[in-house]
């Protein structure tokens, strides 16, 4: 530190430490007064690309066919069967009590859909009112067995056992929601396009507030609907085994999960931290100005969070707790180098100890901040928003965590006093002894471990894979993990994929008109003995009269177009990761099936003239819009099985669509949940190789500054590269996937690494100006900021290990890759860092230690 700028902090810092502790406290204060609006976000803005057209064109489609977002309610009776007229009037009533519930629109169930073979009916039923389950007089073992087989009904209404069913529960369409969002978007686009005038930055800026209000309303709403839910339930536990399923339930449940984390996790890491401080320092003050300086940063920061309103989201939730770390780790470093100088100048007091601590640790600690910062604010170059936004908190954080540390902990030893002196000698002393030993003998080996554990590393990261389930999120003994499973397994899948198809253009129209048809001699001609006219008495005559082509106008309720339908479902079914596939061709079907015989353009079209109103509305209005001759294929994805490969299974799809089906590029799109989490994974690796690259090109500049040397700045960057690679390659070995939650921790490994390696190497040169002897310096170092970097580890580790107790799988992996991480810096920065320190001699030549007078 400059001696003009130690003057000014001893100043204001030192000389009046009550005033700069009260001063911080004050701030604390009013800080903390906005954490009544602390929020946690994990709607689809924080789950999703910053810029994505997928997620406009979702929201497009929506805006067309209605909601898609929906409730699963699974019921499984607890005595009898299903079908036993009790479990039925038990199912009715709470598909009754569902509807009740604010915000659901309709409840589909088996006790409401159209039954068509139960008995077999005539396909000019159809046009008519059908019977359902509920209809007096239908047999039920039909009604089974047409649930189990119809291609309409099959492994989405009822299990393969027959014991298992489910209520879909769809909830209203936000016409809001998608107003706002369309209007803010659309406001960001002309912004990075063709920029904003004064008066469209002001609408922007009203907007985006507006939509968050607005968002955040609605998110209350959607947990208290699924909470709501739940306490229906309750209700009905003793007559079933039920489960909720759904993206809403998927949402409130991660953010019940990450809420618990912070609170139970958060004690309990507080607890293992307190603990291992006073097992380490045997002090009260060395445990007690470590937690304030944690517990003020903590405050101030997420109280700046809440007044300004920036949510963390499922990423960005593990903020607090690498907040925790850092500040830890600078207050251990400034009470370790106190404790020395104490030690070996026990006569001097207190200011001029605290004093000395601060210019000593100033540079260090400073220079560390930054490159930790520069490995965070790498991440804002991603194209994920939870990703960018945990890049910015961590980066004022950690800003702030030097400020605070570097006024609590100078300023609380001062108002302290002296106390009495504890010697330095305790086992961690031993430990890095040893290691300063092994590194002196085994210089070697240490380096052929270094490069067997990068060739391992790399071969790691060859299997890391980007492909995770939401229900991986969870352990399996929890009731969401259960829940999610039984609707994958037993009722058609769980991840909705839309795949929207436009009609082809022709020259011709493809019915010219209806007399063509007449005079068409082929098997399906209208005298055949199972022509329409039969079916359908004067309906046909009466549709002759109307012009043409309003019985060929959808391309997709033509033989052709409907072919090309059921080719790709046919290839779509057969893929092991995909559950239920539905589009117009169960219509055509089961049109077939009834009429026994295929059916001509023209039959097709009278019979779509002439569907009931239900029939329409449940099998052809989800899959056809006819004003653009648009269809779509509605399918989910089943995550179970272990074989779901998102941008596999969506290449292969789109690739016989094109290929073997004949349809167009432009006339395909994929849209729903299992695109747009999609793209958020695909874009995983690249975040992962950009910010990586922006973090050691950011942090090698940072070195060459700070040590003005490119050999020293490649020495102390290479432990780093070796930390960051066994953590990726461990994912890869033990089949960890890359994730939103995941991609974070190689900046995490980082920012530890080069904590490490700038207090060490800052040492080293000091210890090495003594003497000019590389082994002697390296043992004094290892004695001194090596007990600091041992402490930090340990505490570290030691408090995070209880994260493994998580029921969220994310924050478990979290818990494990930091402990992790702590550890592979430390042995870096104890074996590997003094070991190249030796063999590359950066700081000059090696003075052999003299012989004392006496010695041979």
């Amino acid at each position: 530190m400059q001696p003009s700028l130690f003057k000014l902090y001893d100043k204001i810092i030192l000389q009046n430490p009550w005033t700069a502790i009260i001063v911080v406290f004050v701030l604390a204060i009013i800080m903390a007064l906005g954490l009544p609006n602390f929020k946690l976000d994990a709607s689809a803005d924080s789950l999703t690309l910053e810029h994505d057209d997928d997620l406009n064109f979702s929201r497009e489609v929506v805006q067309r066919y209605g909601s898609d977002n929906f409730l699963i309610v699974t019921f499984s009776p607890s005595q009898g069967v299903l079908f036993d007229q009790n479990n039925l009037d038990t199912l009715a009533a709470l598909r009754k009590d569902l509807l009740q519930i604010e915000g659901i629109e309709s409840v589909l169930s088996m006790l409401d859909v159209p039954l068509l073979y139960s008995p077999k009916i005539d396909i000019t039923d159809l046009t008519g009112e059908l019977n359902t389950l509920m209809s007096e007089g239908v047999d039920k073992q039909l009604a089974k067995t047409e649930f189990l087989s119809s291609p309409i009904y099959k492994d989405v209404i009822l299990s393969a056992d027959g014991n298992t069913t489910g209520m879909m529960a769809t909830l209203n369409l936000d016409e809001t929601y998608l107003q706002l969002v369309s209007k803010r978007d659309s406001l960001r686009l002309l912004r990075d396009t063709d920029g904003l005038s004064a008066q469209q930055k002001i609408q922007l800026q009203e907007v985006s507030a507006e939509f968050l209000n607005y968002r955040t309303a609605k998110a209350e709403v959607d947990h208290k609907r699924v909470a709501q839910i739940r306490e229906l339930i309750e209700d009905y536990r003793h007559r079933a085994t039920i489960f909720l399923g759904g993206p809403d339930m998927i949402t409130a449940d991660m953010i019940t999960f990450i809420k618990s984390d912070l609170t139970v996790f958060g004690a309990g890491i507080l607890v293992f931290i307190i603990a291992t401080l006073a097992l380490i320092f045997r002090r009260i003050r060395f445990v007690v100005l470590p937690l304030i300086t944690c517990a003020l940063c903590l405050v101030i920061i997420l109280g700046f969070l809440s007044w300004i309103d920036w949510r963390l989201t499922v990423i960005s939730s593990n903020f607090v707790l690498l907040l925790l770390i850092i500040t830890l780790a600078l207050t251990i470093h400034l009470i370790v180098r106190y404790r020395e100088l104490q030690s070996n100048n026990p006569e001097s007091n207190q200011h001029k100890l605290v004093s000395q601590t601060v210019i000593s640790m100033a540079k260090p600690c400073l220079y560390t901040v930054l490159t930790t910062i520069v490995a965070f604010t790498s991440l804002v170059v991603s194209d994920i928003r939870p990703v960018i936004d945990f890049g910015w908190m961590m980066t004022m954080g950690i800003s702030l965590a030097l400020v605070i540390a570097f006024i609590i902990i100078p300023a609380g030893m001062v108002l302290l006093g002296k106390g009495p002196h504890t010697s330095l000698q305790d086992n961690s002393s031993a430990f890095t002894a040893k290691f300063a030993w092994l590194t002196e003998h085994y210089g070697t080996l240490i380096l052929l471990t270094a490069l067997s554990l990068a060739a391992l590393s790399a071969y790691g990261i060859s299997k890391l894979e980007v492909e995770n389930r939401f229900i991986d999120y969870f352990r399996s003994d929890t009731e969401i993990y259960r829940g999610m499973e039984t609707i994958d397994t037993a009722l058609g899948g769980t991840t909705p994929l839309d795949i929207i198809i436009q009609a082809p253009v022709f020259d011709e129209p493809t019915i010219n008109d209806v007399e063509e048809f007449e005079s068409t001699d082929d098997d399906y001609s209208l005298d055949d003995d199972y022509a329409f006219e039969d079916e359908y008495g004067d309906m046909e005559e009466e549709l002759a009269q109307d012009d043409a082509s309003s019985l060929a106008e959808s391309y997709w309720f033509s033989s052709a177009g409907l072919a090309d339908l059921e080719k790709l479902q046919t290839f779509i079914d057969a893929q092991p990761e995909v559950g239920k596939v539905n589009s117009l061709v169960q219509l055509y079907a089961i049109a077939r099936d009834l009429s026994n015989r295929d059916l001509n353009d023209l039959e097709i079209a009278i019979m779509r003239q002439s569907l009931s109103d239900e029939i329409y509305q449940q099998m052809v209005a989800p899959y056809l819009l006819e004003d653009i001759d648009e269809a779509r294929i509605q399918l989910r994805a089943m995550e179970t099985g272990g074989q779901l490969r998102r941008a596999e299974l969506l290449e292969k799809i789109h690739q016989y669509a094109i290929d073997e089906v004949g349809i167009a590029p432009e006339n395909i799109r994929f849209t729903g949940i299992l695109v747009l989490y999609n793209n958020m994974l695909q874009s995983l690796y690249k975040s992962q190789i950009v910010t990586l690259g922006a973090v050691f090109i950011g942090i090698m500049i940072m070195f060459l500054v700070l040590f003005q040397s490119v050999k020293i700045s490649i020495i102390a960057i290479l432990p780093n590269f070796l930390a960051a690679g066994i953590v990726l390659g461990s994912m890869g070995i033990f089949g960890i996937p890359l994730d939103m939650m995941t991609i974070t921790i190689a900046a995490i490994t980082v920012g530890i690494g080069v904590d490490h390696a700038i207090h060490y190497l800052t040492r080293f040169k000091r210890e090495f100006s003594l003497d000019s002897n590389y082994i002697g310096a390296m043992h004094r170092a290892h004695a001194s900021i090596g007990q600091a970097l041992f402490y930090t580890s340990i505490t570290i580790i030691a408090g995070f290990s209880i994260l493994a107790l998580s029921n969220f799988i994310p924050s478990v992996y979290f818990g494990l890759l930091t402990g992790l991480a702590m550890l592979a810096a430390l042995l870096g920065s104890m074996t590997l860092l003094p070991q190249l320190i030796i063999i590359s001699k950066p700081f000059g030549a090696d003075m052999p230690v003299q012989p004392q007078a006496g010695e041979q």
